[in-house]
């Protein structure tokens, strides 16, 4: 198990092929699949599948990725987020995304802004980005609060996205 970061409540690792039961169940929550996108993983095949060829091969190719979230006292699993690099994007972009009884509590922040700052220093990144659909306010919201600002809007995968900026 690789610990990417903690904080006072959460530890962020890196995923493992154990974690597909977490996978196929954040994956088809209806505020990832309306907000991020249907990534069509159902069965413990395509979960194997996406963690080898996302964040497993990032790990591999870059250093880091998306990353499980879960909470430090009681070891449940709550999410994920990371920093991923996209070939549509010129710099990395940070992700995440939590389930639906996390959501409003303060974990995506803490996560997001933690694994931003611990990924930029162990990965010399003087610049990353975040995406996100204009009408996902409480995402829009959370990176400001982070200090993300406000770039373009770009398309990305068909659909209208606003672009942030975060430089380090």
């Amino acid at each position: 198990m690789k610990v990417v970061c903690e904080t006072d409540r959460l530890i962020i690792r890196q995923f493992e092929l154990h974690d597909t039961e977490f996978i196929i169940r954040l994956l088809n929550e209806e505020s990832f699949i309306r907000y991020i996108s249907d990534k069509n993983i159902r069965t413990q095949d395509d979960a194997v599948c996406y963690l080898k060829d996302g964040p497993m091969a990032s790990y591999d190719q870059y250093g880091f990725g998306l990353n499980l979230v879960y909470l430090k006292n009681d070891n449940i699993p709550i999410g994920m987020c990371g920093v991923l690099k996209r070939n549509e994007l010129e710099f990395p972009d940070l992700g995440y995304a939590f389930l639906a009884e996390f959501v409003g509590k303060g974990f995506a922040s803490e996560a997001a802004e933690k694994t931003l700052k611990v990924t930029m220093e162990n990965h010399s990144l003087d610049t990353v980005y975040a995406v996100t659909l204009p009408d996902n306010s409480r995402s829009n919201k959370l990176l400001k609060s982070i200090n993300f600002r406000f770039k373009e809007r770009i398309e990305l995968y068909g659909l209208q996205n606003n672009l942030y900026e975060y430089r380090g």
